[in-house]
């Protein structure tokens, strides 16, 4: 143990020594949420959608084929109860559902609700139905119902896939970096020596940036609600507890990067360069993957951050509960362990 806790001590006195670590924990994620979180935008055009219809007159059943038949909606089911309908928004299997109520063949009122937690997606969703509903049918007599962000704010889409770059910028570049100083420090001979297991000497040295990758996640939490007005609709212990799991997922992946490279320059430009571009594009942070070809497509599922923009999106504006997050566990905690399991493999086998 006190082996352990000197090295814990000796890479905390490493981190708030370097200007460049505290610079990017501190500096980075006040600069990025306040400049993309207010200036991004962005376009979606892939629609799933479901019916409930109560009514089943002619009309109904048309509306229902001649959105069935559209190119840019991808039909998923019918429903008998909207029990279902709610439980599929909070598995964001479906964007939007057409409602057509007992009455619908006298008043002719079509119930729409669309998923708002990506207002661009909403609002494209919104255009294409009432153009549909005007253009061919003549009806004007229908009411639009955003779920989860009734206003439309843009922050709602690109906080959660900030929060995903940034947090897995900052933790793999950090800890990227503790491995390889030791090669090039000469130090770790000196390390090595000490009767202590590898796998304790990986979790020595990423315990400390545990913690100061949670204040990032504090700094990116308050900004959010505090100057973005943010408002977090779901449990906070949970948040936090799935913030900190994609946190050791990210430490994970940069002491496995550490554990690959001989420089700190080549260990910061992997996860500058490997992770930065394959989160922007294919995270679904900007561009939805939904909408992307099926062999890309296969690719996203491989990013951490999917997974975790998907997780956060449930938790901050859903508000669901953790039976709704199980296969968003599941993965990153499968994650976690692979990249960790990595790191430790091929740290032992640089001792031997």
């Amino acid at each position: 143990m006190n082996i352990f806790l000197a090295i814990v001590k000796k890479e905390s006195l490493h981190i708030i020594r370097d200007k460049r670590t505290m610079l990017i924990v501190f500096f980075m994620p006040i600069v990025q949420i306040l400049l993309f979180g207010f200036a991004l935008s962005m376009e979606v055009n892939h629609i799933k959608f479901s019916i409930l219809n109560l009514s089943k007159d002619n009309t109904s059943k048309q509306i229902s084929q001649t959105l069935i038949n559209n190119p840019y909606f991808e039909f998923i089911q019918t429903y008998h109860d909207i029990k279902q309908m709610q439980d599929d928004f909070k598995n964001s299997k479906i964007d939007m559902t057409l409602i057509f109520d007992h009455n619908f063949a006298k008043n002719q009122i079509i119930q729409i609700t669309i998923d708002a937690s990506d207002p661009n997606r909403a609002s494209i969703i919104n255009a294409y139905i009432e153009n549909i509903l005007l253009e061919q049918f003549d009806m004007q007599n229908f009411n639009i119902r955003f779920l989860y962000n009734p206003s439309s704010k843009s922050q709602y889409v690109f906080i959660p896939g900030l929060m995903g770059m940034i947090l897995m910028l900052i933790c793999a570049m950090m800890t990227s970096i503790s491995i390889v100083r030791e090669k090039e420090n000469q130090t770790m001979q000196m390390l090595l020596s000490a009767p202590i297991r590898p796998f304790i000497i990986i979790f020595a040295k990423m315990l400390p940036y545990f913690f100061i990758s949670n204040i990032s996640l504090f700094i990116i939490l308050l900004l959010s609600v505090f100057v973005l007005n943010i408002h977090i609709q779901g449990n906070l212990f949970i948040l936090l507890c799935f913030c900190m799991l994609y946190i050791f997922l990210a430490l994970s992946i940069g002491l496995f990067v550490s554990c690959i490279t001989k420089t700190q320059a080549s260990a910061m430009l992997i996860c500058g360069m490997v992770f930065l571009i394959p989160i922007i594009l294919l995270s679904g942070m900007i561009f939805p993957t939904e909408s992307m070809p099926k062999i890309l497509e296969f690719f996203t599922h491989l990013i951490p951050a999917k997974w975790f923009i998907i997780g956060i999106k449930k938790i901050m504006f859903m508000d669901v509960s953790l039976s709704f997050l199980l296969k968003e566990l599941i993965i990153l905690l499968s994650m976690s362990f692979i990249f960790l399991f990595a790191s430790i493999t091929k740290f032992k086998d640089r001792i031997e």
